[in-house]
């Protein structure tokens, strides 16, 4: 048995031990202790996992391997080397607790026929709490760190923020230097191959970087930084990396072998060429060059969309740290637009380019074993990387995609929805709790709302604790009030967005054409307001008054579809919600005395000349038209009805039969919102029918054959001198075959003018109403009673009582994210509310609507990023705006443009995140 060998067995039975132990019920104090015992001998395997790994881990089975290697990955943060006064201004403004080893470095070019770049690094005796800017400097006076990549980030943007908003006329220019350089180069970043190597007497380190492990840019780069005829170099190592390279080899027993043995390392090289090179050239850095932050300057006052090209990388351009776009992987505009408010939202921003690392959850069955956290962390870090202008964010789908299986694929999806089960995700993943407690809140009367607020707050916090609750949740307090005993039920919930209904929509605009049956007028398209929510007796009421309907006279409204009648709309108490705006809608204006008669609804088709595969084809065309017969009628009477609706269309003389010939032929080809399909079936019926048999010998008079509803398809032709037979529904539907004579001598073109539902503004001069989120936060808030299905049981009754229901805002978070309800379901259809809210940007006060407010540091609240959605249900298109430094920014998939403030108030506004002021 290998000396490897034990040790693995040794970690895996202590594991399993512990863990076995764990499970049981410990006392609280007691069982901390083990776990902290556990997580010591967890961190202590980051020894062996590295440098061990092997096929020996099959023998510990799934779970053990894959826990360990999970653990490993904590390791796996890249190294970053930088200029070291660039990284100490940075350090003793943020890192101060972060101390660095200093190593005394040579460099020498070696190899004949492949050239490397031989580093020996040997520890000194300067430890970091020393003056690591003294006198001493080396005899080539370079100095770089070796830091982490969380430390990089945060550095890098507490640089981008000091330059941003310092006034460098009160600062020493000189100081200020090498900070304006690195700025300066902000784009030379690139990553080196090197092989590492613990030398025979273990105290030194071998670094190799050779060319035929890189590119040539990079190794020419790391030529000129590392040149071997200046001396000895300096090299802090403040991630703590060498030092356990050192630990890890001498751990090792002599004869393990793996002393010289070389590991390959990706190190990340920031800044370090383009300073060497002003340095020898001996070039002046003149800090009254621009330097901008976040992509906003003077310069940039006001901004017409799409005016300009969109941000780029280019070394002459403002700092545009963070203002990287996400490549579009397949309507996944919904992901990409909540992500930019996720990753402008500041305390996110400096969790994720901390080590964060530290919070990752490998035991939560709730989570992703940190996988996903991992993945938008990386994901974050490349959208604040310098020199990137867009990212595609496919590792990161994946990762969502095994959370939550919904978003895999690429359908088209709901921001918000993606919002709730990424911040889910990422809670569960950095939990702080490893081992939730079980806690039980009793209803119990005469304690006051803030003892029992608070205990529930505490409760929750035992169970969930991870920068997501520190960020986004807060506390409302739910009242349920019973309407015969009047018992109250108060209790205390975490919310992590507020979901706000739009009470605006209470009107609703339609357009309908209105038709008379007595060949009187042509037909009118006619617009009215009713209750969103109302009833057909609504509408028929409104276009009453709007059409001026008579005394005598009624309405009959039906829906067209396939320019066929697809039913009346003759139930007074239905919905208007089953009516879409995408709906063609008519009324005809009927004699009320004849109410008895049979109804007989005519429609109209046209014979066209033959494809080729076999027949002439037949199309349907234009709006029915419907009338009121007598009781005994025949074919002449029907054909003398219908010659009376066509009254209003027959044409003036004086114009041309030849002239029409386009609108004739246009008439036919109306219905390109039809069903084929229907007409396919209803083709295949009248091709073997008397009519099309009989087709050349059609003269120029109308042709009329009866349709039988509920036997399709089934016709017969209508003989003039035979009376009709009414059928038991009281409507004959008659097919009008319209030869082409006729359709020279009337405008067809009239029937085909039917606007949609929705499709017509109202001709009020009333402005469109617009909605406060003062409002929409005022109907949230408002005591409304609960559903039939939702009945509450009592405690006091012993039964389950309809209650009423109260929310109101408790405890408010840092960050406040409102989701407003523009998409609306109900049994019928679904349907998106385009109602423009007017919601606050600088200033959004929320003292009015908190009922507690001593434990509130601010209830203001100011805007900082927009989820905007654009289209209809089942699809659109999703962006964001969001606020950098004072300058607001579009971001549309991988596009980026900065906008004005102005302009970011739009009926598109879907999610809005507001920081605590």
């Amino acid at each position: 048995m290998t000396h490897r060998f034990k040790n693995r067995l040794a970690q895996f039975l202590a594991f399993s031990l512990i863990t076995d132990f764990l499970s049981l019920k410990l006392l609280p104090t007691f069982r901390q202790i083990l776990t902290k015992t556990l997580d010591f001998l967890r961190m202590d395997s980051f020894f062996f996992s590295s440098a061990d790994a092997g096929d020996d881990d099959s023998l510990f089975g799934n779970t053990t391997a894959r826990s360990i290697r999970s653990l490993s990955d904590l390791d796996d943060e890249r190294l970053y080397l930088v200029d070291h006064r660039w990284w100490n201004e940075a350090r003793e403004s943020m890192f101060r607790e972060v101390d660095g080893v200093l190593y005394a470095t040579s460099s020498r070019l070696s190899g004949d026929f492949e050239s490397e770049i031989v580093l020996d690094m040997r520890r000194s005796e300067i430890d970091g709490d020393d003056d690591c800017n003294g006198e001493e400097q080396g005899v080539s006076g370079r100095e770089y760190a070796l830091i982490s990549e969380w430390m990089f980030y945060r550095a890098l943007k507490w640089l981008a923020n000091f330059l941003g908003f310092i006034d460098l006329g009160h600062y020493d220019l000189k100081k200020f230097q090498n900070l304006a350089a690195i700025e300066d180069n902000k784009a030379d970043l690139f990553f080196l191959q090197v092989r590492l190597s613990i030398s025979g007497t273990r105290n030194s380190l071998v670094v190799r970087i050779c060319e035929k492990d890189n590119e040539v840019g990079a190794f020419n780069k790391s030529c000129q930084i590392f040149s071997g005829n200046t001396g000895l170099l300096k090299i802090w190592d403040f991630s703590g990396q060498i030092t356990k390279f050192f630990l890890q080899g001498k751990m090792l027993p002599d004869n393990s072998g793996l002393v010289n043995e070389e590991i390959s390392l990706e190190l990340q090289v920031y800044g370090l060429s383009h300073d060497m090179m002003l340095k020898e050239n001996g070039m002046a850095v003149d800090l009254k060059t621009e330097l901008n932050v976040n992509g906003h300057s003077d310069e940039v006052n006001s901004y017409v969309r799409h005016a300009q090209p969109q941000l780029t990388s280019s070394s002459s351009e403002a700092y545009n740290l963070g203002l990287t776009g996400l490549y579009n992987l397949g309507n996944t505009c919904f992901m990409n637009s909540a992500i930019q408010c996720l990753v402008h939202t500041p305390q996110l921003v400096d969790y994720f380019l901390g080590d964060f690392r530290k919070d990752l959850n490998f035991e939560n069955p709730l989570g992703m074993n940190g996988k996903l956290a991992l993945a938008f962390g990386d994901l974050l870090r490349q959208l604040w990387t310098p020199g990137v202008t867009s990212v595609g964010p496919r590792a990161f789908k994946s990762r969502l995609a095994d959370f939550a299986p919904q978003f895999d694929g690429y359908n088209q999806h709901d921001s918000q929805e993606f919002l709730a089960f990424l911040l889910d995700g990422l809670h569960e993943d950095l939990n702080r709790v490893k081992i939730k407690p079980y806690n039980e809140i009793k209803d119990v009367d005469g304690v006051s709302d803030k003892e029992v607020a608070n205990e529930h707050w505490r409760n929750h916090l035992a169970r969930n604790d991870s920068i997501i609750v520190d960020m986004c949740q807060g506390q409302y307090r739910s009242t349920l009030i019973c309407p015969l005993c009047k018992k109250h039920s108060v209790t205390f919930d975490p919310f992590i967005y507020l979901s706000l209904p739009l009470p605006s929509t209470t009107m609703r605009t339609m357009t309908l054409t209105v038709l008379t049956t007595d060949g009187s007028t042509l037909p009118i398209p006619v617009t009215v307001i009713v209750p969103k929510f109302g009833k057909f007796e609504d509408l028929i009421q409104a276009l009453s008054t709007a059409c001026s309907l008579g005394d005598d006279e009624t309405l009959l409204v039906a829906e067209i579809y396939s320019n066929c009648i697809l039913h009346f709309l003759d139930k007074p108490a239905d919905s208007l919600e089953l009516v879409r705006d995408h709906d063609w809608l008519v009324a005809y204006r009927l004699p009320k005395d004849q109410d008895s008669l049979p109804l007989v609804v005519f429609t109209h088709c046209h014979f066209e000349e033959s494809d080729g595969l076999g027949g002439p084809h037949i199309r349907r065309f234009g709006i029915p038209l419907v009338a009121r017969i007598p009781e005994c009628c025949d074919g002449f009477e029907l054909q003398k009805k219908f010659l009376q609706l066509l009254n209003p269309l027959v044409m003036p003389e004086e114009f041309s039969l030849d002239s029409l010939d386009d609108c004739s032929v246009n008439i036919t080809d109306q219905d390109t919102k039809m069903d084929d399909a229907v007409d396919d079936l209803v083709i295949e019926d009248v091709s073997n029918s008397d009519e099309v048999n009989n087709k050349s010998s059609v003269d120029e008079n109308f042709h009329f054959s009866l349709e039988k509803q509920g036997v399709f398809p089934a016709r017969s032709k209508i003989v003039m001198d035979e009376p009709l037979l009414i059928p038991e529904t009281r409507k004959l539907h008659v097919r009008v075959s319209w030869p082409e004579e006729m359709l020279k001598r009337y405008d067809t073109c009239i029937l085909n003018r039917l606007p949609e539902t929705g499709g017509l503004p109202s001709l009020t001069n009333n402005p469109p109403e617009l909605v406060s989120l003062y409002k929409c936060l005022e109907a949230f808030l408002k005591e409304e009673p609960l559903g039939p299905e939702d009945m509450w049981y009592c405690p006091k009754c012993k039964d389950h009582r309809q209650a009423s229901k109260k929310l109101d805002l408790w405890r408010l978070p840092e960050v406040l994210i409102i989701h407003l309800k523009r998409f609306s379901y109900n049994h019928y259809l679904s349907d998106k509310l385009e109602t423009y809210v007017d919601f606050p940007i600088v200033d959004f006060d929320l003292v009015n609507y908190t009922v507690h407010k001593d434990c509130q540091s601010s209830i203001h609240y100011k805007l900082y990023a927009i989820s905007n959605h654009y289209g209809g249900m089942g699809g659109g298109h999703y962006t964001a705006f969001v606020q950098c430094g004072e300058q607001w920014y579009e971001f549309n998939d991988s596009q980026v443009f900065p906008i004005s403030e102005d302009q970011i108030k739009t009926s598109a506004a879907y999610v809005l995140f507001y920081k605590r002021v």
